[in-house]
C-alpha cells in the first residue's frame, strides 16, 4: 500500500476512535453513493454527522482541513441525501471535517463540527 494511502488509513482509524470515545455512534464508514465516498457517518443525539478526515504528514503544505474542495463538498451533500431517503432518516444532518497531523511521532486531531454548509 501506498504510504499515503496507508497514512489516511491511520487517520481514519483514529477519527472512529475519537468519534466513539465522544459519544457518537458509528453508522458507516467509507460509504459510497455514485461517485462519492463518506469517510464516517456518525449519529449523535438526533444529529447526523458527516464526517470527511484529512490527515497529513506535516503542516508544510497546508491545513489538512484546507483539502476539502467545492466539488467534494458537493459529491458528499448528493450522497448524504441519498443515504437519509434511503434509510429513512427523519434528522438535522451537520458537515463535519476531522482534520489530523502528525507531529514528530504523535497524530494532533481536530474535529471542526458545522465545517461548512450547502444550500
Amino acid at each position: 500500500m501506498a504510504e499515503h494511502n496507508e497514512l489516511g488509513r491511520i487517520g481514519e482509524e483514529k477519527a472512529v476512535l475519537y468519534l466513539e470515545a465522544n459519544g457518537y455512534e458509528l453508522l458507516e464508514t467509507n460509504w459510497r453513493y455514485d461517485k462519492a465516498e463518506i469517510d464516517i457517518i456518525a449519529k449523535k443525539e438526533n444529529i447526523l454527522a458527516v464526517i470527511e478526515v484529512k490527515t497529513r504528514s506535516s503542516l508544510d503544505f497546508g491545513l489538512p482541513q484546507d483539502f476539502v474542495k467545492p466539488k467534494k463538498i458537493q459529491l458528499l451533500v448528493k450522497a448524504i441525501n441519498e443515504y437519509v431517503i434511503s434509510h429513512d432518516m427523519d434528522v438535522s444532518i451537520r458537515f463535519d471535517i476531522i482534520a489530523i497531523h502528525k507531529e514528530n511521532s504523535d497524530f494532533v486531531i481536530e474535529h471542526i463540527e458545522e465545517a461548512f454548509y450547502y444550500f
